[in-house]
């Protein structure tokens, strides 16, 4: 680690639009995501942020001179001068595979966002490329850190929720033009990765899917056999919008009672079996942190840098992103074979 104990962090791809109102307070309505990495490393005490790359050398320069650090166009070049003790990619989504395997085959930690890559021969690759240096390689599965999702966790594992007997995820916004399955791969990752975090692994999927509106698959709905015997069902859709109410919700219904998460951050309930009177958690009138959606990666790197400074595995390995994509494939096999489709 830098000096005083700092992690030194380099950035590669700090998104588009420039905030709106500056580093501490509102950023562009797109959300761009590297502006949320961008931000959070230039404010945390713990992190020295040493360097931004991006691909355009105008853009990339008033980028870093905003956040103090410096400019790259170029990965090779940054990991040679600045010799960070971890590099955060978030790029296009389509666009993770070869800066992902440049900092691997640098020997340099490294933190994706998801998706891991959409191909499962590149995933492969780079877990490949990351074990055999036994590098230090996480993906952002932030959600995990939502506040009602660590309550659901708790739930489960008490056995406040009993035998699991079935679990739902949707979630549905708005979506761009791509990769005819982007919604499935680049955010029902999201969604896989939930599901099995909660109730475990997923056994087998069966798939519809429409392109009723053009560019895609933007629309599909998976019907989800557990190992443990409990059935699910996952919704997503890039034919909605996020400025509707529980856009998100997770349901899961068990043999002593039911938990439902809302809007991924918004509120956490729980009722006991036969009960009309239950629990519920929302955030208080002073915790902007609970309600905040993206005060979930605060939470997460809280626990990624305390892994990398013990020489922990990751919190969240790359292989989560691998296993998520594994489900992706399998329902687009599903879907396009009309049949049931074993994941091992």
């Amino acid at each position: 680690m830098s000096g005083g104990g700092k992690v030194r962090i380099a950035l590669v791809g700090a998104g588009g639009a420039m905030p709106v109102q500056g580093l501490s307070t509102g950023f562009d309505s797109a959300g761009s995501w590297g502006w949320q990495h961008a931000r959070i490393f230039a404010t945390r005490p713990d992190v020295e942020f040493c360097a931004i790359v991006g691909r355009d050398p105008a853009k990339t320069q008033a980028k870093a001179e905003l956040f103090g650090v410096r400019p790259y166009v170029d990965v090779e070049e940054m990991l040679e001068k600045e010799k960070p003790d971890l590099v955060s990619l978030c790029l296009p989504n389509q666009e993770h595979f070869s800066a992902t395997l440049e900092v691997i085959r640098a020997g340099v930690p490294l933190l994706v966002e998801k998706p891991l890559v959409f191909d499962l021969g590149e995933a492969a690759e780079l877990l490949e490329e990351a074990e055999r240096r036994g590098l230090f390689f996480a993906i952002n599965f932030n959600h995990r850190y939502a506040k009602p999702v660590e309550l659901a966790k708790a739930a489960m594992e008490s056995g406040k929720i009993g035998e699991l007997t079935f679990a739902s995820w949707r979630f549905g916004g708005e979506g761009g033009p791509g990769h005819p399955h982007a919604n499935l791969i680049e955010t029902q990752c999201h969604g896989f990765d939930m599901l099995e975090h909660l109730c475990g692994p997923i056994e087998s999927v069966m798939a519809e899917m429409t392109d009723k509106t053009g560019g895609g698959y933007r629309t599909l709905i998976l019907a989800l056999k557990f190992a443990n015997g409990a059935v699910g069902s996952l919704i997503g859709t890039y034919d909605s919008s996020y400025a509707y109410p529980d856009t998100h919700r997770v349901e899961l219904d068990g043999t002593k009672g039911r938990a439902v998460i809302h809007d991924t951050v918004r509120r956490y309930t729980y009722h006991p079996s036969g009960s009309e009177i239950g629990e519920v958690w929302e955030a208080g009138y002073f915790n902007d942190e609970g309600r905040d959606f993206h005060r979930t990666f605060h939470r997460h790197l809280d626990a990624l840098l305390g892994a990398l400074r013990s020489g922990q595995e990751p919190p969240i390995p790359a292989r989560a992103g691998h296993r998520a994509l594994r489900l992706a494939d399998a329902a687009i096999r599903s879907y396009e074979t009309g049949t049931r489709i074993r994941i091992e």
